[in-house]
């Protein structure tokens, strides 16, 4: 891309900034409490398919979620089929596995430690590989942090598409590598069960904490 381009590419992005900003200041309640507020971890599910083509577009919305120099490390394997659900089956603990192999979907996400071999692509106007190259540690240790919050926006997007989700640690990570991943530079992160929940599921509202309980402004 020449400098013209460039700046060309720079002003579209500011100008579809402040075009979005003034035609939307903030979600209302309704947004925040089916993505937040009212959101609730589901431990069952309807009998309703979730479609391919809308694993489609929840990845093309979490895509968008910021990471450190667009590195996008996450990679997730959407576990939908009966046969799929056998290979998972042994990884998990008990306690997942009775609304792991009920629920339509499973996802695994995972994070790729060699993310940065794609930098060329991902941030092409500068050589961002010099800190992970030659530095194993400083990149597992970027894909798992960006990973991990990929997989927030992952949750977020599935709500906001009317989704549910039930995400969970309890698992043989080695395992799941081992069957989804070998041969690869991925690692296994954790699960997010999806579909459309059951009430019945649902327990009550656990405690959280006040603001300043945790919060400071200094």
């Amino acid at each position: 891309m020449n400098d013209a381009a460039a700046d060309a590419a720079v002003a579209a992005a500011q100008e579809a900034v402040r075009s979005l900003h003034a035609r939307i200041q903030s979600l209302d309640d309704d947004g925040l409490d089916l993505i937040f507020r009212e959101a609730r971890t589901f431990n069952a599910w309807q009998d309703r398919e979730v479609p391919d083509a809308l694993l489609h577009t929840l990845f093309d919305i979490t895509k968008m979620g910021s990471t450190s120099a667009n590195g996008s490390p996450m990679r997730l394997v959407f576990v939908k089929s009966a046969e799929g659900k056998e290979r998972l089956k042994p990884a998990l603990s008990a306690g997942n596995l009775d609304k792991t192999m009920s629920a339509p979907v499973c996802a695994i996400i995972g994070h790729d430690v060699d993310f940065w071999k794609r930098m060329d692509f991902l941030f092409p106007h500068r050589d961002m590989t010099g800190p992970f190259k030659d530095n194993p540690a400083n990149a597992e240790t970027a894909a798992f942090r960006n990973g991990t919050l990929q997989g927030a926006y992952l949750i977020i997007a599935a709500r906001a598409l009317g989704l549910d989700c039930g995400p969970m640690s309890g698992f043989n990570q080695a395992l799941v590598d081992e069957t989804f991943f070998s041969g690869t530079t991925i690692k296994s992160n954790f699960l997010c069960n999806l579909g459309y929940g059951a009430p019945e599921s649902v327990y009550q509202r656990l405690p959280r904490f006040a603001f300043d309980e945790v919060c400071s402004i200094v």
